[in-house]
């Protein structure tokens, strides 16, 4: 599953501006941030599974949650063993292993990560990234140049991917094993292909900035695009609810 594909849709997400989706993705993530509460930040991921289900792309909140649980792991771990507040919680030997301050804040992280990047990573499924480049410099009055660069750097990710895989794949029919459990081993199957990714990326990224120059890039400007982006009241109450929810966060969730 790509996870930075557009999904087609006619949902209340799919109509907000591209402005305004990115907004509500960061502050959904401040929201997350701020909160202390370790049950409200499972209601944060839980909530953001079911808004994503409203605009047909639970299957994908579902997926990438399990994704981003692995990291949410590492981040666990980390804290678990470093944090050291709190009364002990498990000691051998005498050494003090964790405490209750440190699976407090262990939790807390690691959820808080999740749920913060969560709305940020689906923000791709309900946006173009035309869209979302032109509507910067439309409504943000981003300069073209810049925006033209956010937005690309996400495009080429799935692009790379695929072209990882194929390369991968050339090696697996010249007999190369990459079904090993062994890590290390797979690391140094896998270190190679980087040349010929690096290669066939730096053609990718030369063939873009003719074909870009040739269609003045340079020329771009605020009035080039053709389409609008306004702003609804759907974009207002979307903005207003996610206000409230910082509010909530920083005056009932400390």
């Amino acid at each position: 599953m790509n996870l930075l594909n557009y999904v087609p849709g006619n949902s209340f997400l799919h109509k907000l501006n591209p402005v305004t989706k990115l907004v509500a993705a960061f502050m959904y993530g401040i929201a997350a941030i701020i909160c202390n509460n370790v049950y409200a930040e499972v209601g944060f991921i839980v909530l953001m599974i079911l808004i994503s289900a409203t605009a047909g792309i639970a299957k994908r909140a579902i997926y990438l949650t399990r994704n981003l649980m692995i990291l949410g792991l590492i981040m666990f771990i980390i804290q678990l063993f470093f944090v050291r507040s709190g009364d002990p919680l498990l000691v051998i030997g005498g050494a003090v292993l964790f405490t209750t301050g440190g699976l407090k804040s262990a939790l807390l992280l690691s959820l808080r990560v999740i749920a913060a990047m969560l709305p940020l990573m689906l923000l791709f499924a309900i946006t173009q990234m035309n869209d979302l480049c032109n509507a910067m410099v439309k409504r943000l009055h981003l300069p073209y140049r810049y925006a033209f660069i956010v937005t690309t750097a996400f495009r080429f990710v799935p692009i790379f991917a695929t072209e990882f895989h194929d390369i991968q794949d050339a090696q697996k029919a010249r007999g190369v094993d990459f079904d090993t459990k062994n890590i290390i081993r797979k690391l140094k199957l896998i270190a190679p292909l980087c040349v010929p990714l690096l290669v066939s990326s730096l053609k990718k990224v030369d063939i873009s900035a003719m074909s870009a120059e040739m269609r003045g890039f340079e020329l771009r400007g605020y009035e080039s695009g053709y389409k609008q982006y306004p702003f609804g009241i759907r974009d207002l109450i979307t903005i207003i609810v996610l206000v409230v929810l910082i509010v909530v966060s920083v005056m009932f969730l400390r």
